[in-house]
């Protein structure tokens, strides 16, 4: 009695002050077995994180709960599963998040990036996956929403080892979630995944890398904006800030200038900004590309750009971009809307990406019929607008 009394004691006051993932961190190892807590004996790190992660629950044994803010900040965005996995060997650290499968499996590809805090990291994978959810419906696929984010600096920590044990972490979804690149990983890192798991998706083999369809949607939806709010057919000398430049966001520079858009860009990495001006005679933005005068604010960077406190710097007509959850939240949606500015939702304008990696799952892809289905962006813009705006008049 003495023994379990003074356990008791100590468990619950050194995990008190302590959030879920902290405890996961503090816990997990790569094969560690916790062998000092009697209820955790012979379990490894991954049945551990298995029994954290949840909605509401974060340990449970023998009658001991001890709740958490972090997972209960999870349970507001309505995600199926939520997974986190750390790997000792590899450094990898990473997080996988199923939003909604009702249309499908959900299907949503993995980005690295180094994010501030596990926190930022939890934030970003928990409104992307949501993003996928919406983005899949709207293009009318059979698919629902995920998405998987990789923690840390992708020049550092990328190596083929590291991406096979996410490939394990992935096929222990078997197939509720489907994987594919994203931000900061290439086919050539998906072909790694795809040595631990079949869930893979934009494969050489099949559709391929997805960012130049991506790139021709945003394209037509930028040109169905436009021409919804001017009624003019073309971009010529349209003045288009472009923010990042990346794989996809060159690419939507390359085709708003063979229209002869004429271009002011931005990019963290400044040869991606040379590679444009040099190239493209883009013109780069002087001071914080958002407080750029143009016709249309094209984000095609990271996401959560506007907020109402940079709303009201905007010099534009319409905001049309790349970028997945372009909105803080909704209040910046009600204020740009206010403001008379048109914008176009990101999950319906940037859907050319997991269109043609839809069309590649069979193993039969088809480059006609992705880009056929990646124009009908245009339309579904017009429509979209045009419902939208007779519904808030």
């Amino acid at each position: 009695f003495f023994f379990f009394f003074f356990f008791f004691f100590f468990f619950f006051f050194f995990f008190k002050q302590k959030t879920a993932y902290e405890m996961l961190r503090s816990l997990v190892g790569s094969e560690m077995c916790i062998r000092d807590f009697f209820f955790f004996k012979q379990k490894t790190a991954y049945e551990i994180s298995a029994c954290l992660v949840g909605s509401e629950m974060c340990i449970r044994d023998r009658g001991i709960i001890i709740m958490s803010e972090f997972f209960k900040s999870i349970t507001p965005y309505g995600h199926e599963q939520v997974m986190f996995c750390y790997d000792k060997e590899t450094g990898l650290k990473a997080i996988i998040a199923v939003h909604d499968t009702t249309m499908g499996p959900a299907l949503g590809g993995t980005r690295i990036w180094d994010y501030k805090s596990d926190d930022d990291a939890l934030y970003d994978v928990l409104r992307l996956s949501q993003g996928m959810t919406y983005k899949n419906a709207a293009a009318n696929l059979k698919l629902g929403g995920g998405k998987g984010v990789i923690i840390g600096d992708a020049k550092k920590i990328k190596n083929a080892e590291l991406f096979r044990i996410y490939g394990r972490l992935v096929e222990t979804f078997k197939g509720k979630y489907i994987t594919a690149e994203d931000v900061n990983t290439t086919v050539e890192d998906m072909e790694y995944v795809h040595e631990e798991t079949e869930h893979v998706a934009g494969l050489k083999e099949s559709s391929g890398d997805p960012s130049p369809y991506t790139a021709l949607g945003v394209y037509n939806g930028i040109k169905s904006a436009f021409k919804y709010k001017y009624g003019v057919d073309t971009l010529k000398d349209v003045r288009i800030a472009v923010q990042g430049t990346g794989k996809v966001g060159y690419g939507v520079c390359e085709l708003l200038h063979n229209e002869g858009a004429k271009l002011i860009v931005a990019d963290i990495n400044k040869d991606n900004v040379e590679k444009a001006i040099n190239i493209l005679g883009a013109t780069e933005a002087k001071g914080n590309i958002i407080e750029q005068e143009c016709d249309i604010f094209a984000p095609c960077a990271l996401g959560a750009v506007l907020s109402v406190e940079n709303i009201p710097k905007l010099k534009c007509s319409i905001v049309a971009g790349a970028a997945n959850n372009v909105l803080v939240d909704d209040d910046a949606g009600k204020l740009i809307h206010d403001s008379g500015i048109l914008y176009v939702p990101d999950f319906i304008i940037n859907a050319g990406g997991v269109i043609s990696v839809y069309y590649g799952l069979n193993g039969k892809f088809s480059h006609d019929k992705a880009v056929a289905k990646v124009e009908e962006i245009f339309n579904s813009v017009q429509n979209i607008l045009a419902v939208s705006y007779t519904h808030l008049r």
